[in-house]
């Protein structure tokens, strides 16, 4: 009778979990935090005028998919929303004001359907779209996997721990180009590290002669790429922002045109 009790645990467990259980992880939506670089920024002189600026595109370049063993995966490596990602970042900036460029034919269709209609005998009117003074070009460029690796483990008499990392890179670059000139006027390149983690502990051990009493626990934590292209994105506004500023391109509030121009000639 003794021998039966533990299989009749077991499948009273087995049994429990066909019944559907209540989720105990599933937490609420929330917005994503002010990062501290934006912060920074935020925290500093506004401009005297938003540029407008207008981005077409800025998407992934590497063509890189997700690495999986023994499975084909057509996932990409980084996020294909980067242009969503720059031109929120250029909104909390409060430097630029960006205009419709990735949905301009959505756009244009609008307008078309506006300017179609009859209000009074008359075809509706419909403002002239705002023009943008500046162009922002670039993309993700790179993302390189394990660039570096390593860990620590130590086990004696069927008991161990170990400790894994691995690290991965992401590079972006940004180009600000002059609409009438179609000069390139700056461009800035920043690289992010992506850092994945696992720690494990674990006993084997024989009890007696035909008993092995085996356990493990571990957790693995991975920092989402999303959000460190994001972060690449909101460094390269920032520093975008303070080259121009050093080349007297733009100045903040507090700051008058003389001073921008005694700084320009100066450096």
């Amino acid at each position: 009778m003794k021998k039966i009790l533990p299989f009749i645990g077991l499948l009273c467990l087995s049994g429990c979990s066909l019944f559907p259980k209540p989720m105990l992880n599933v937490t609420p939506a929330e917005l994503n935090t002010v990062s501290d670089t934006m912060k920074a920024l935020q925290s500093k002189p506004k401009p005297k005028y938003p540029i407008p600026v207008a981005v077409y595109s800025f998407r992934d370049q590497t063509g890189q998919y997700k690495p999986q063993q023994n499975v084909s995966s057509f996932s990409t490596a980084v996020t294909q929303g980067a242009t969503s990602m720059l031109v929120q970042t250029l909104l909390d900036s409060k430097w630029f004001s960006p205009v419709e460029r990735e949905g301009l034919q959505n756009l244009l269709t609008e307008r078309k359907i506006i300017k179609k209609q009859v209000v009074k005998s008359k075809p509706a009117e419909v403002p002239h779209l705002t023009d943008a003074r500046l162009l922002l070009e670039g993309g993700i460029i790179s993302y390189e996997t394990n660039t570096s690796t390593g860990g620590a483990g130590v086990e004696y008499y069927g008991i161990g721990a170990s400790e894994l990392y691995r690290e991965d890179q992401i590079t972006i670059y940004l180009r600000a180009v002059d609409v009438h000139t179609g000069k390139v006027m700056m461009s800035v390149s920043t690289t992010k590290r992506v850092y994945s983690q696992e720690m494990r502990a674990g006993l084997f051990r024989y009890t007696s002669l035909n008993r092995l009493a085996e356990a493990e626990i571990g957790y693995t934590t991975n920092e989402p790429v999303q959000f460190c292209v994001l972060q690449a994105i909101e460094l390269a506004v920032v520093e975008l922002i303070e080259k121009g500023t050093e080349l007297g391109y733009w100045s903040p509030l507090n700051v008058t045109a003389k001073d921008a121009s005694q700084k320009l000639t100066a450096s």
